[in-house]
């Protein structure tokens, strides 16, 4: 079985409960996000959320994990998977790390698994593309919102894709 840890994070100037309210607010997704163009659902643990995506390149995919996690201003998980569990599973995580330089670290990250992972490595590798346009587009509102400016030499942000199998 393949697996594929995909992850990318970004410091923004806002505050983890600012971050978390853009974050949360998927009704506002279509006017801000340009990775996860839609998501329906409520922000509980349990719940199962309605979600489509569409990765630089690729045409939209739409699927509907479950909520796993859900901690205010800190952390939000889902869990899907494509047709059957085991085929081509998905751990999709956010975290807020608040930092003492007044800024807060996204973490963005995903882990595939599944008999197809291998087969569609190429195309989940291009997922981390969407992630990271979502983090821009992520600080760009939090920090509007909580009306701040990055400082020069403050912007920290990284990607990594990690394979075994």
């Amino acid at each position: 079985m393949g697996l594929l840890h995909l992850h990318t994070q970004i410091d923004i100037h806002a505050t983890p409960a600012q971050i978390w309210r853009v974050l949360t607010d998927f009704a506002s997704y279509p006017a801000w996000n340009p990775f996860i163009r839609q998501i329906e659902g409520e922000v509980a643990a349990g719940q199962r959320l309605r979600i489509r995506i569409q990765s630089p390149g690729q045409g939209d995919m739409c699927f509907a994990p479950r909520l796993m996690e859900v901690a205010p201003d800190q952390s939000m998980r889902w869990r899907g998977h494509w047709l059957v569990p085991g085929l081509l599973d998905g751990e999709h995580h956010f975290e807020l790390l608040r930092r003492g330089n007044g800024t807060t670290r996204l973490v963005h990250s995903e882990t595939f698994s599944g008999l197809l992972v291998g087969l569609l490595r190429r195309r989940l590798t291009h997922t981390r593309q969407g992630f990271d346009a979502m983090n821009h587009s992520l600080k760009a509102r939090a920090e509007a919102s909580a009306g701040t400016q990055p400082e020069a030499g403050q912007a920290a942000e990284d990607s990594a894709v990690e394979g075994v199998g």
